[in-house]
Formats: structure tokens, C-alpha cells, sequence
């Protein structure tokens, strides 16, 4: 599973681990994935959202 929200495009981000000495250390930042059934096209389809994604309501949600 590619960690990248299948509505907004959302992915991994690169950053900085930076101790206190100022030494920096590449890390990766994940978003907040979540599988979830929905309905895409008039059928139900489970797919990556993140949670920005559904507070906004960008998800109609599958009864099950």
C-alpha cells in the first residue's frame, strides 16, 4: 500500500531530526492514513483517505 491519500494526493514528507547539539538527521513524516469503505462511482470501494480528508467531508462513507 503506497502511503499517499487517494483524494487529496497527501504523502510522505522529508525532514529534519535535529538534536540539540544542531546535528540533523533525515526523517520521514507519515500522514494520517486511514482504509475506509466508501462509495466511489455508485459502488462501494475500501480506499486510503487521510483524516484531514474525512473531517472535511470530502468522503461519502459506506453504510454497512
Amino acid at each position: 500500500m503506497a502511503r499517499v491519500c487517494e483524494i487529496c494526493g497527501k504523502g510522505v514528507h522529508i525532514a529534519n531530526n535535529v538534536s540539540h547539539a544542531n546535528n540533523r538527521l533525515k526523517k520521514r513524516q507519515y500522514p494520517n492514513l486511514q482504509r475506509v469503505r466508501a462509495i466511489v462511482n455508485g459502488k462501494v470501494k475500501r480506499i486510503t483517505v487521510c483524516t484531514s480528508c474525512l473531517k472535511k467531508g470530502k468522503v461519502k462513507k459506506a453504510v454497512s
